[in-house]
């Protein structure tokens, strides 16, 4: 009974390199209770792996946060699967704008306390009172009212990089902070405004809904599916698109292409790009945009210091973070201090 993966990421790259087979990214997600998320989680694993599936999932205790990619030619099964298990009947599947094969190299299944980090004790609130869902013609129609806020429950490095028009963009790292930020700023706002929250799939918006209710607001709205769902209906019903830029996304793609507009900057030189790239040192790692000259100019490094350090035999390399952590400074992206810059 094989409960993990056999095969390197580089080993599955060559594997895929050499597969005639086409692959379709998806995501969804559903918060309901898991007794068991370490047999859940062993059961997935077993019958996904079967059907070649690979990606990042996380389980708990309350629910499931799947982004995984699969053959073409398994997706009717798959999804046979998913509706064999009650509370993932009939989920809601949001499907890539663009498929690669090779987003994903793994499947990882991982159990964790929470399916996404939000930092909340939820047995203080209900997490079931969330906000009205909208679709993309209901949501473009109320963002076109005077007493609305449009909030981007995303990250400072996705929402750079894109976001929906005149929407507040909290600079934080992480989703939990963002959280108080908005209360504070919106907090004479709890019955007059409209709150209109969107994120990548919808996952994040579900909680935040939730927590905002709590927190007294009574006008809370959601973007349901997310940006991905909601480019997808723009296109389908040929709707006004009021995203601009490109749509962050965690995978090896990094991006799905929304728009024309380049909305964001190389933080190394200044100029228009919108593509983010992970430093080249391993003992870094730091995810921020890095246009192409500036790629090749400092071969896929955020500065000198890291350079060098690539540049070293792997031993040195490995000697040198040797009890070293990565932290959360990875996600500072272009708000660190780190980066070498050029003058234009």
């Amino acid at each position: 009974m094989q409960l993990y993966n056999k095969l390197s990421s580089d080993e599955m790259s060559r594997v895929l390199d050499l597969s005639n087979q086409k692959r379709i990214t998806l995501s969804f997600y559903k918060y309901a209770k898991i007794n068991d998320p370490k047999s859940f989680r062993d059961e997935l694993f077993i019958f996904w792996n079967s059907i070649d599936v690979l990606g990042r999932i996380y389980i708990a205790k309350e629910g499931i946060n799947a982004q995984l990619s699969l053959p073409e030619v398994n997706l009717k099964i798959f999804i046979e699967h998913l509706n064999s298990i009650s509370f993932l009947k009939n989920v809601r599947i949001n499907v890539a704008l663009k498929h690669e094969t090779k987003s994903f190299l793994k499947l990882k299944i991982k159990v964790r306390d929470k399916i996404v980090a939000d930092g909340l004790n939820d047995d203080s609130f209900d997490v079931t009172k969330k906000g009205i869902h909208l679709n993309a013609e209901e949501f473009n129609s109320l963002m076109k009212e005077k007493n609305t806020i449009v909030l981007d429950m995303r990250n400072h490095y996705e929402s750079e990089i894109g976001h929906f028009k005149n929407a507040i963009c909290p600079d934080v790292d992480t989703f939990r902070d963002s959280l108080d930020l908005i209360e504070d700023k919106l907090k004479d706002h709890k019955e007059d405004k409209n709150l209109l929250m969107y994120c990548t799939g919808g996952i994040r918006c579900e909680k935040a809904s939730a927590y905002f209710k709590y927190k007294g607001f009574k006008n809370v709205y959601q973007l349901e599916g997310g940006i991905i769902e909601y480019v997808r209906q723009v296109e389908n019903k040929q709707l006004e698109n009021n995203f601009i830029g490109k749509n962050f996304v965690f995978d090896n793609r990094r991006v799905e292409k929304v728009s024309e507009e380049i909305i964001a900057q190389c933080h190394q030189c200044g100029e228009p790009f919108d593509i983010h790239t992970n430093c080249a040192n391993d003992a870094c790692h730091l995810l921020f945009i890095q246009c192409d000259d500036c790629k090749i100019k400092m071969k896929n490094c955020c500065s000198y210091d890291c350079l060098e350090i690539s540049q070293m035999p792997y031993k040195v390399q490995k000697k040198l973070r040797k009890g070293q952590k990565n932290s959360n400074d990875i996600f500072k992206k272009g708000r660190t201090d780190k980066i070498t810059t050029f003058k234009k």
